[in-house]
């Protein structure tokens, strides 16, 4: 059997009684055992697997299958899934079996896709390298001495080399779309609140969004479709009805289209990614759009604002992650404070502690007005210029990524350079849009460029047409 690399395939075969269900999943199976010096996966559901895709069969002999029967699907390991196993990639969370399933899985499941096991990712989605996790670095699978990108390494990198169809992960500042890029793959992150966040355990609330990995924009449409919609388990999810994205079409009309030049001036953009991304605004012009150029004068603000914020939330939300409740308990304790403190300090990564301390140092009394107050205020004129741009073009266009994947081991003597990876990325998140990564083409060094397109809130169905209008 030949590598599947789109839904439509493998719904064609499955009509055509040339495969079935338990043959793809048994593939996919071989595939991750012959690929495990790749690091994806953290567990597969081998025999769980198996038996969905017999279910599936019988379904689809009885013609009452789902939209997604056939469909492999991988999730990262920080998305809840009853009587499994789930640990954001930390030792806090070290043999923690999930009490419920998150609202995204459900609904996969609803439509008979077949969940073939949990993904590698960084530590809490705290990282753009998969480098931080207890499971050890996810290698890209198109040269294995590079990082897969993160926090969603894993999954792109299952999907990039054929070990499920599609993956899903969670983006918070880029976690989706960077991968994406350096593996070569499409990924797509939703509006902030057009899908649920019930299940995912969470980095920082106000940004994390649940979103598709694909091989290309027609199964990411379609699983946006699945998993998007209200949710009586999740309060800040839209209610807005949720539209036909698979059946999304380009118009074939011009269309306004913006990029930032700060972006393509920046000293930091690899100039042959810059050559690239301007040849594909010549070819755009070339078709009839209107390509322009626009100031956004916030763009180094961007990275500071977006950690203040993303720290000081996580600092929040890792706190119930305390060595008492459940997850990972010290054995060097003799009271309470000790049972904190060493659980803690032993449990979480060096990352993960450091954004925590950051995020508790902006919120502490005498810096919370200098800092996150601040950082609050800096959001909403990001949020409104954005805004803006979006009033005069339909899209803006930019590199996904800097540069293309870095060594695996690439040590910063400064932490926070690390934290520019998401300098293209985490523009989509601080203002809610939906952004997406598509592959644009080959660096001269072989490895795969992404070009990132950003739209209104919830214009999806154009996001997405477009997007599939231009791979």
């Amino acid at each position: 059997m030949t590598t599947f690399r789109s839904f439509k395939k493998v719904q064609e075969a499955l009509l055509t009684h040339s495969t079935n269900c338990v043959e793809i999943t048994n593939f996919y199976l071989n595939e991750i055992t012959k690929n495990q010096h790749l690091n994806a996966f953290v567990e597969v559901y081998t025999d769980e697997a198996l038996a969905q895709a017999k279910l599936v069969d019988e379904k689809l002999s009885n013609g009452k299958a789902g939209k997604l029967a056939g469909m492999v699907i991988g999730i990262k390991d920080n998305l809840c899934y009853k009587k499994h196993k789930v640990s954001a990639s930390s030792k806090i969370l070290d043999s923690f079996e999930s009490l419920f399933t998150a609202t995204v899985i459900d609904r996969l499941l609803a439509e008979d896709a077949i969940i073939i096991g949990r993904l590698n990712c960084d530590e809490f989605a705290m990282g753009s390298a998969n480098e931080n996790t207890i499971y050890g670095t996810v290698k890209n699978p198109i040269d294995n001495s590079k990082v897969a990108g993160g926090s969603s390494g894993g999954s792109a990198t299952a999907v990039a080399a054929g070990l499920c169809l599609a993956a899903l992960g969670s983006d918070t500042g880029g976690s989706i779309r960077q991968p994406a890029a350096f593996c070569g793959i499409v990924g797509l992150k939703p509006t902030y609140a057009r899908v649920s966040r019930y299940g995912l355990i969470a980095y920082a609330s106000s940004f994390d969004q649940i979103g598709p990995l694909t091989n290309n924009v027609e199964d990411a449409a379609l699983l946006l479709e699945i998993i998007a919609g209200a949710d009586n388990f999740d309060s800040t999810v839209s209610s807005k009805s949720v539209e036909e994205y698979s059946k999304a079409k380009f118009d074939n009309k011009p269309k306004r289209i913006a990029y930032i030049k700060e972006c393509l001036e920046s000293k930091g953009l690899d100039a042959e990614i810059k050559q690239v991304i301007e040849d594909k605004i010549l070819k755009l012009k070339s078709e009839g759009h209107i390509v322009e150029p626009v100031s956004f004068p916030y763009l180094d603000y961007l990275v500071p604002t977006y950690y203040v914020i993303t720290t000081a939330e996580a600092s929040s939300n890792l706190a119930r992650f305390d060595g008492v409740h459940f997850g990972y308990r010290s054995k060097n304790i003799t009271d309470l404070e000790s049972t904190y403190i060493n659980s803690r300090t032993e449990g979480f990564g060096e990352e993960v502690k450091r954004r925590i301390m950051l995020g508790t140092f902006v919120l502490s009394a005498g810096y919370h007005d200098a800092y996150f107050t601040k950082a609050q205020k800096i959001r909403r004129l990001i949020q409104d210029k954005t805004n803006e741009m979006f009033k005069d073009y339909d899209f803006v266009i930019s590199p996904t990524t800097p540069h293309t994947p870095f060594e695996i081991g690439t040590k910063h003597t400064d932490p926070t350079v690390m934290y520019l990876e998401d300098i293209f990325t985490v523009q989509a998140n601080l203002a809610g849009n939906p952004a997406i990564s598509i592959p644009l083409g080959k660096h001269s060094n072989g490895l795969p460029i992404g070009l990132h397109l950003m739209a209104d809130h919830f214009k999806e169905v154009d996001l997405l047409a477009f997007s599939n209008h231009l791979s």
